[in-house]
């Protein structure tokens, strides 16, 4: 009987051993949620449709502010300031000398070589020096300053012509044609000179026929979109003349009241880029006469300027000068010479670096900021 006891529990404790397993094999065969988990919204499927969604609405650039250019009236004034600063030594060393008790030939040499080493050039100083000995010897040397102001004033001469010829005839746009070297700050002056007229209310086209230097053309059209003008111009390489026929042709079409040319700055030893210069000016001529060939000279150049002056000169017919960089030299005589050289007046003058330093050139405020 006790071994039979025996095996009915050891059969018990089998059993229950298997039964357990099994219970723990089922439990691990199946994920069992967390109590806190709530699952994730699925988004609706919508059916397709042959409709194009909707177009985003087009965001329109803001319009560049246009800049204001500097009226005429207070470009004088910082003209007669900048050249008082920069070419008042010419005039105050002039005054030391004459002013001395005793004007030997010593003194009247250092007066000329003052002269000369302001660019003044040797005729003019040589005409200056005699007429000076002469008033000063028959009237004395009472009132120095306005004897040499007034024979300065004369040399400079103030009766030339100085306005700048921008309107057409017969219903033509004014054509002004802009040469001169590289470096001279030519493409520069255009931008400048456009401001001027923007500030006297005129329609103004620019011409971008310096096709050679991509960087000019990028230049001029920046000058262009800070006052609110129109630029044509061509791929890299284009023919300038073509450049400048349809410069034209959009100013006589739009009715402008000026266009403005700028032209490759060719050395002036290499002829045939100067004939090339002669061309534009005749393919512009077929539509609208050219009213003004202004010739830009860096003022620190000295004779070298000249040389350009004269090859320009015989090109292109020049009608005006305009003096850049002239605020930071001492050499304000080149006004004088480069006058005489070609007969032309000069007709601006650049006074710095800013947008609005370009201003008309005044003969008798030039004077007064020699004598200081």
């Amino acid at each position: 009987m006790g071994d039979w006891l025996y095996l009915i529990i050891a059969i018990l404790v089998v059993a229950a051993g298997l039964l357990g397993g099994l219970l723990v094999q089922r439990g691990r065969g199946r994920a069992v949620p967390p109590t806190d988990f709530t699952p994730p919204l699925e988004a609706p499927v919508e059916a397709p449709t042959d409709e194009a969604p909707p177009a985003a609405e087009p965001v329109e650039a803001p319009a560049p502010t246009l800049e204001k250019p500097e009226g005429t009236a207070s470009r004088l004034v910082r003209l007669r300031q900048r050249l008082a600063g920069s070419q008042g030594g010419l005039g105050r060393g002039l005054l030391a000398l004459l002013s001395r008790d005793r004007l030997d030939e010593d003194t009247w040499e250092s007066i000329e070589d003052t002269l000369l080493t302001a660019d003044v050039g040797v005729a003019p100083t040589q005409e200056l020096v005699e007429k000076l000995r002469t008033r000063l010897r028959v009237e004395g040397s009472g009132d120095v300053r306005t004897v040499l102001r007034e024979e300065l004033l004369a040399l400079v001469d103030p009766d030339m012509d100085r306005r700048l010829q921008v309107s057409g005839a017969d219903g033509n746009p004014g054509i002004v044609l802009v040469v001169g070297v590289n470096g001279s700050g030519k493409t520069t002056t255009v931008g400048k000179i456009s401001r001027i007229l923007v500030a006297e209310d005129r329609k103004v086209v620019l011409g971008a026929a310096d096709t050679f230097r991509a960087a000019a053309v990028e230049q001029l059209a920046t000058w262009a979109e800070r006052v609110g003008v129109d630029v044509v111009r061509g791929a890299e390489g284009t023919d300038p003349a073509s450049v400048a026929f349809e410069a034209v042709k959009e100013g006589v079409d739009t009715s402008a009241d000026t266009v403005i040319i700028d032209t490759a700055g060719r050395l002036q030893n290499k002829q045939g880029l100067m004939d090339e210069l002669g061309k534009v000016k005749r393919v512009i001529e077929k539509q609208a006469p050219v009213t003004e060939v202004l010739l830009v000279l860096d003022a620190t150049t000295g004779q070298n300027g000249l040389i350009q002056a004269r090859v320009f000169s015989e090109v292109v017919n020049v009608t005006g000068i305009v003096l850049t960089k002239l605020d930071g030299s001492a050499k304000g005589g080149i006004v004088v010479q480069v006058q005489r050289e070609l007969g032309v007046p000069v007709k601006l003058v650049g006074l710095g670096e800013g947008a609005d330093d370009l201003a008309p050139f005044d003969a008798g405020a030039f004077v007064d900021a020699l004598l200081g």
